[in-house]
Formats: C-alpha cells, structure tokens, sequence
C-alpha cells in the first residue's frame, strides 16, 4: 500500500517526496487495487469533478475503453483520503503504456493513450500514462492536483518505468478558445513564468512541456446533442464557445453535426 503520509510526506517507500507540506495533516495514499471500497466513490468523485465538461465523456476512445481500464487496471486508480475527515480529497487514474520514443508522441494524444493501453500487453509497459487527476471543488488550491502528479510518478518509479506522459489539459486555456495551443503554450506572466497554472504545476513536478497533441479529444455528435452544452442556437457560423472547452465547436449545419476538437499538451516526466 502507499504510506500513510503527513504533509510533510516523509516515508521510507521507494517514490519520490511529495510537495506542500502542511503541518500534521494526514493523508492516506491507496489505489484502488489495495482498497476496491474505494472505487465506487472515486468513479463518483470523478464524475462530479468533471460534470459540466461530460461532453468529454463522448470521445469514441472515452465511450469504447475507459470503464473497461478502470476495472482492468485498480493498481492505477489513486485515491488520497484525510483520515480526520474520512474525505476523499483527490483521485487520479493513469495507465501502463509501452512507449517506443517519447520524443515522437501522436496528435490524438488522450484518445491515444486510452485506445493504446486498452490495445497493449500491459507486461511490457515501460512508462505510466496519465489519464485524469480530479479534486473536488471544495478542496482545491490545496495542492491536492499537485500530489497526484507526484504519485503517479511515484507509482512509475514503483512499477519500474522510465517515467509518466501525460496529455495535460492546460486549466486557463478555456479562456482563450480562439488562441492556437501552439501560441498558448509560449505564454508566459508578468514574472517570466508558464501563464497556464495546469501547466505550470506540472513543470514545477519535474515534467517537460513535448509539444502539442492537437486531437487529443475529439467528439462529433448530432446538433441536438451540443445543445445541452450551449446558449447558441447551433444555426449559424461555424465555430461556437462552449463554456469550460479548450477550442470551439465546429458547427456544420449542413451535415447537422457538431465536432469538438480538443488540443492538449504533451508533458513527460522523467524520472
């Protein structure tokens, strides 16, 4: 099992020290593999985090693999408790991957990474692909999105892999759905940092940023279906804003279709 670990997360476990500490706080580190009582209520917990971005949920790789991942892989599924309160504070799901290089990942990037690990013999896994991280809204910007970066790495470090790649989900992108993610990226603030937060975490981790998976999500579906997601009427221009998405929705009224498109960011971490 992973320790029981105090904000000061020191502990004689073969992973890579956490971050943040927090005087006398206590967390449990367990995958659902350890603890299957925990499964149901981090499917839960996933679900409520990710509720007004379900959209995702429709990706053909998303429709087709990633319950059967979830059943198939437990020793993947991270979930981080507060003993005092009994809370679930975070959960995370990543997967093992075979990677032949790195430095040549595909532009589908999560739909990649869900149908790839689906596909694979999981005994030759070399590295761990990251999949999703999800904090509940009233325990963020607690550093919780943070340590569950840190435990997959530390979860590559146990399963003896070269590291994690992650198709990283930049958080601020959402308000700038027009600028280009290759244009994004470069970003920086007022201090010479990484502007995206998501993305910066992830380098503060010990990740570096690969380059751009232009078609790491994509959902094509009927117009009725975006409507549920859009004030629009869906019955001109091409491209519609849909609220928490990285890009607009490509609205073909023709074909009565509506595609989404999502960009991520490739980060790798090393170890």
């Amino acid at each position: 099992m992973l320790p029981l670990l105090s904000r000061t997360y020191t502990s004689a476990q073969p992973a890579l020290p956490l971050p943040r500490k927090k005087s006398a706080q206590q967390f449990l580190l367990a995958t659902c593999a350890e603890r299957p009582d925990l499964f149901d209520a981090s499917v839960e917990l996933e679900n409520e985090t990710w509720d007004r971005l379900s959209f995702l949920d429709y990706t053909s790789a998303h429709h087709a693999h990633y319950d059967g991942l979830l059943e198939r892989f437990p020793d993947y599924r991270l979930c981080m408790i507060e003993v005092e309160t009994g809370d679930m504070v975070a959960t995370g799901m990543c997967v093992p991957l075979q990677v032949a290089d790195d430095r040549a990942l595909p532009q589908e990037g999560w739909d990649w990474l869900v149908d790839t690990a689906m596909a694979q013999d999981s005994t030759n896994a070399n590295a761990v692909g990251a999949l999703s991280i999800s904090v509940p809204a009233q325990h963020r910007h607690r550093g919780f999105a943070r340590d569950m970066i840190n435990t997959m790495r530390a979860v590559a470090n146990v399963k003896k892999c070269w590291g994690v790649i992650a198709p990283v989900r930049p958080s601020a992108k959402c308000d700038h759905p027009f600028v280009p993610m290759q244009e994004y990226v470069g970003w920086t603030d007022h201090s010479g940092r990484i502007f995206d937060p998501w993305l910066r975490s992830h380098v503060a981790a010990g990740g570096t940023i690969a380059g751009v998976c232009g078609r790491s999500m994509v959902v094509e579906q009927p117009l009725e279906f975006w409507k549920s997601w859009t004030d629009s009427a869906l019955d001109g221009g091409s491209n519609v804003v849909i609220a928490g998405a990285l890009a607009p929705l490509n609205v073909d009224t023709s074909a009565g279709t509506g595609c989404y498109v999502e960009p991520n960011v490739w980060v790798t971490h090393r170890l």
